[in-house]
């Protein structure tokens, strides 16, 4: 008797890679899929040997099927603006087409579903700090609309399969979030100022510094995923950590752990840019009893290595 599977989308990309170890550290056995659009097999590469696991090359926006399981993670769509105004069309086809395909999944197999949401959802937002019954400020035609509403139209299909069908379904609203294997180029504030820093380069910051971000280790992420997608709670939840920093503070953090005095040179902001960012998470906590426990300080001390590696390999290729 073959224990039940769970499905992970997005499996190659930072969090669904470390989501693929949590869910194999708990004694389950994994099947991954991605379509590689921005996904690495190198985060999997380490699973190789793994008897519980599988990978298969899936674009998810066409409908398929892969079997019976019991639990689908979809974690599938381009997540730094990088890549999502790259791939814009596939971003929207992902939020929509690939979250339908995957929640008919769910209902065929009557299987548990969480959702990879975000804090895009609120957009630039006028409610500080973040709660989820916050319905958000997007500009739903702007460059970066092809993230925020492909995301919110997962929402609300996520919230309809559940609603109609009674699939059970989980929301995670998803704040920024760091760590290894996180694309060491997608221009997202951490991997951008460490990677600029340990290059010797300038450390670009767009606007004037203050607008701010909340900065999330990807174990603490995993830790509230994995609690939420065992509750009985169907609305959306905020997974992030709620000590806030400013950009310009998050470089000289940077500066302060490598001891260096890198210059800083301020470019202009891009538009719809987020002012602030910081979650409220007093649903974790009674919820799921969930709150972070690394530190900023502590969480780019555990990504220094990786990222070193990035910069070597770019060096060795150079």
């Amino acid at each position: 008797m073959v224990d039940p599977l769970i499905l992970v989308t997005g499996a190659a990309g930072f969090l669904g890679s470390h989501l693929c170890d949590a869910l194999l550290a708990e004694g389950h056995h994994v099947l991954g899929v991605d379509n590689l659009a921005t996904g690495s097999l190198a985060n999997l590469a380490h699973l190789k040997n793994e008897t519980r696991f599988r990978f298969e090359q899936v674009d998810i926006c066409t409908p398929f099927d892969l079997g019976r399981v019991a639990y689908i993670y979809n974690f599938a769509s381009p997540a730094s603006p990088v890549d999502y105004m790259r791939l814009g069309i596939e971003t929207l086809r992902v939020g929509s087409a690939g979250t339908l395909n995957t929640l008919e999944l769910a209902k065929k197999y009557n299987a548990g579903y969480l959702h990879a949401s975000t804090s895009e959802c609120y957009g630039d937002p006028e409610v500080h700090p973040q709660v989820e019954s916050y319905w958000g400020n997007v500009n739903p035609i702007g460059p970066r609309s092809v993230y925020d509403e492909a995301k919110r139209f997962s929402e609300a299909a996520v919230s309809a399969y559940h609603r109609y069908h009674g699939v059970n379904t989980h929301l995670v609203r998803i704040f920024n979030t760091y760590g290894p294997r996180l694309q060491a180029n997608d221009g997202r504030v951490i991997s951008n100022l460490l990677m600029q820093a340990l290059r010797g380069e300038p450390m670009t910051i767009y606007g004037d510094g203050s607008q701010t971000r909340s900065f999330c280790y990807c174990s603490d992420l995993i830790a509230g995923i994995l609690l939420l997608a065992k509750s009985n709670e169907h609305e959306p939840v905020n997974i992030g950590n709620p000590t806030e920093w400013t950009i310009l503070e998050c470089a000289r953090e940077i500066q302060s752990l490598l001891g260096i005095t890198a210059e800083i040179v301020f470019k202009p902001l891009p538009q719809d840019d987020p002012a602030r960012r910081r979650p409220d998470i007093t649903l974790a906590r009674q919820l799921l009893g969930w709150e972070p426990t690394v530190s900023l300080r502590e969480g780019l001390e555990l990504s220094l290595d990786y990222f070193r590696t990035c910069v070597a390999a770019e060096q060795s290729h150079a």
